[in-house]
């Protein structure tokens, strides 16, 4: 299958001055004009400023190209060059930052730019990375697709009438798209690992403590991580060792970290020559469709899901690994707990007289956590850390779990709140529901800290739904704690079938 450049081969390109960063960057943009209106990945575009950049990034290469030896080259930096873009989430210096809400508006309509960059855009930067704007989120990050009140929605590039997830939508739908070659998403309940799934690409939610600009240790919660979503393990491994390992951006000032991790592409590569982290022993792999919202919810793995599941299962044991069924439980209250510390976020925020303007599911979770105490609050986040304990010492049984990604196909636009207005806020119990029921082997891991990847396994044409092709399913990987880098391997041995262009109706 034909595929787009990967973020490796990008970056590989650029070294050798085979293309430009300024020529890639305006290709970029190209394809932004040409696809942006009706895929919705990209909510703001800075086009001048990127430009301006890649000259800048064309000049250090070509300085380093030109050296009379490779030790009289210049090092440059490891994205120098390679055009990305952020999620609507996160500051960049000079660009707005909406969160997906009209909330953030002045009273002339606009959302001013920030001032400074945060610390994942400043890391990119460090890297060397063009970033060429802000792509499409839901709500305050609040949700598994990206659709708000704000803009258009981001849609699946192999399926425009369906979503492409979210939280990171915009990412995954660009990459998938051939508009990046590789992007950094954040994941507090399944928002890089949703998208990747549904738009065939690998996603890695990183162990809690390992990346400098996100650890999971600065939030009551301890849930929202940093990490890749490329088309490779390769790509993600690259981008892996950009978030943990860029000058100036590699500290974790905490008395609890990730175990080090000297190189994730140096394993990666080792992985792809034949030499396994774990060594010459298979991997012993728990399987299990058992999920933690099964008492609250109806969730059913739809045929797609479970073919993508079973498709898994046979790429492990073809590679010499000892798949297993898992007998897994989980603690009935898990659904109640999580959703009362999920939905604090809304009441922290300062948007007193702001609620019309929030989306249905927003200002219901906003009302909810208005309501309870800081004992509520407290109980159940003591839930959820007995949870923790109880889920890692039974998974600890096997290498990795493994389950579906997602238990159905990609979504249709508006499926989540369908039968009310996305302002309704009689809509969000529904809305909740059925994200449970989309995703719910996800936000789990988000609650104990440790690492998974999604990785694609099946494209085919859902036998319901008005599907233009095939799209995509996949599964899921669960790690031991600080085992990143072995399930980049794992996917390297894999070597999944990530996002065919001949696929792509965008």
């Amino acid at each position: 299958m034909e595929h787009f450049p990967t973020l490796t081969e990008t970056v590989a390109a650029l070294r050798r001055g085979e293309v430009t960063s300024e020529g890639l960057t305006r290709r970029a943009l190209e394809r932004i004009t040409e696809l942006n209106d009706h895929l919705g990945a990209f909510i703001h575009v800075a086009p001048g400023a990127a430009l301006d950049r890649a000259r800048a990034a064309d000049e250090q290469l070509s300085a380093a190209l030109g050296a009379s030896s490779e030790s009289d080259a210049p090092k440059v930096p490891a994205l120098l060059g390679v055009p990305t873009a952020l999620k609507d989430g996160h500051d960049v210096a000079g660009m707005p930052t909406t969160w997906g809400s009209l909330t953030t508006q002045d009273e002339s309509g606009t959302v001013p730019p920030a001032v400074a960059s945060e610390p994942l855009a400043a890391t990119l930067e460090a890297s060397g990375a063009v970033i060429l704007g802000k792509t499409q989120v839901p709500e305050f990050l609040l949700n598994c697709y990206s659709e708000n009140r704000a803009f258009p929605p981001a849609r699946n590039p192999f399926a425009l009438d369906c979503s492409p997830g979210g939280s990171s939508g915009g990412q995954a739908a660009a990459v998938a798209a051939g508009i990046l070659p590789g992007v950094i998403g954040s994941d507090g309940g399944g928002s890089i690992r949703i998208p990747a799934a549904a738009c065939g690409l690998i996603g890695l939610k990183p162990n809690r403590g390992r990346v400098p600009s996100n650890d999971a240790l600065s939030n009551v919660g301890q849930l929202g991580v940093n990490g890749p979503i490329t088309r490779t393990a390769q790509d993600a491994a690259l981008l892996m060792d950009v978030l943990c390992h860029t000058p100036g951006h590699d500290r974790i000032d905490r008395p609890v970290r990730a175990a080090p991790e000297r190189s994730f592409s140096a394993v990666v590569d080792a992985a792809l020559a034949g030499r396994m982290p774990w060594g010459e022993r298979p991997l012993r792999i728990g399987v299990s469709t058992a999920s933690p919202f099964d008492e609250t919810y109806d969730i059913s793995v739809s045929p797609e899901a479970r073919a993508a599941l079973d498709d898994g299962v046979r790429r492990l044991e073809r590679a010499g690994h000892d798949v297993v069924d898992a007998r897994i439980s989980y603690d009935p209250a898990y659904p109640d707990a999580f959703f009362r510390l999920w939905s604090t976020v809304m009441g922290q925020l300062p948007l007193t007289g702001q609620e019309e303007q929030l989306t249905g599911l927003a200002r219901a979770f906003r009302d909810r956590a208005l309501t309870r105490t800081a004992v509520d609050l407290a109980d159940a986040v003591a839930v959820l850390r007995g949870i923790e304990s109880s889920v890692i010492s039974q998974y600890t049984q096997y290498d990795m779990i493994l389950t579906p990604a997602l238990a159905m196909p990609p979504r249709p636009i508006g499926w989540f709140h369908e039968g009310f207005d996305i302002a309704d806020p009689a809509g969000a119990e529904q809305d909740y529901m059925r994200q449970c029921q989309y995703t719910p082997w996800t936000s789990l891991i988000n609650v104990v800290g440790l690492p998974a990847i999604t990785i694609p396994t099946t494209w085919a044409t859902p036998a319901d739904g008005n599907y233009p092709g095939p799209v995509p399913m996949g599964v899921h990987l669960v790690g031991a704690a600080s085992s990143e880098a072995w399930l980049l391997a794992l996917a390297a041995q894999l070597d999944p079938p990530t996002t065919p262009r001949a696929s792509l109706v965008a």
